[in-house]
């Protein structure tokens, strides 16, 4: 039964281990250890396999109780540096550029000042890589609003960015040696 159940579990998960981590390196940022999250909600999955009715949907449960997870989780502790400096590492550490580290920086801490169902909706689609009807599944929501929420998400994420980046550009211009 157990070598079974793995078997199945592994089978399932196949499919979901790229999106599901996306979405938990996007949720995580500077809130908690992404690693901690993936393991402890693949650690719940697996526990409560057989419960899962439609495999199919194995990646729906992952997403949900990762999102649940953080948000108890949101609720015990705050932004943490450490944990900003934890992530930054890992992308430096698995080549990933000095530059772009910075630009996955700015856009993940503009994304945590989007409202949550925005910055679901926008991880979801734009990071995770979800269609509309997914997302619109897992949230219980029509495709309408769906496409609303990433519309608005997507220009207040703009308006954050361009002034993240009228900000860095003062500072260069006041520490240029003439």
């Amino acid at each position: 039964m157990g070598d079974n159940k793995q078997v199945e579990f592994m089978e399932a998960y196949a499919y979901c281990h790229e999106p599901f981590l996306r979405y938990c390196s996007a949720l995580a940022f500077g809130k908690m250890d992404t690693e901690d999250l993936v393991q402890d909600v693949l650690m719940s999955a697996f526990q409560h396999f057989e419960r899962i009715k439609d495999k199919n949907k194995l990646l729906h449960y992952l997403i949900r109780a990762a999102r649940n997870k953080t948000v108890s989780n949101w609720r015990k502790r705050r932004f943490q540096v450490e944990l900003l400096e934890s992530h930054t590492n890992r992308l430096i550490d698995s080549g990933v550029d000095a530059d772009l580290v910075f630009d996955i920086e700015r856009l993940y801490l503009a994304l945590a000042r989007l409202p949550e169902k925005q910055r679901h909706a926008i991880i979801l689609f734009e990071i995770s890589g979800f269609s509309i009807k997914e997302i619109a599944d897992l949230q219980d929501s029509t495709e309408g609003a769906i496409k609303t929420k990433i519309s608005r998400g997507r220009k207040r994420l703009a308006s954050l960015l361009a002034d993240t980046y009228q900000v860095i550009s003062g500072m260069k211009d006041t520490f240029q040696v003439s």
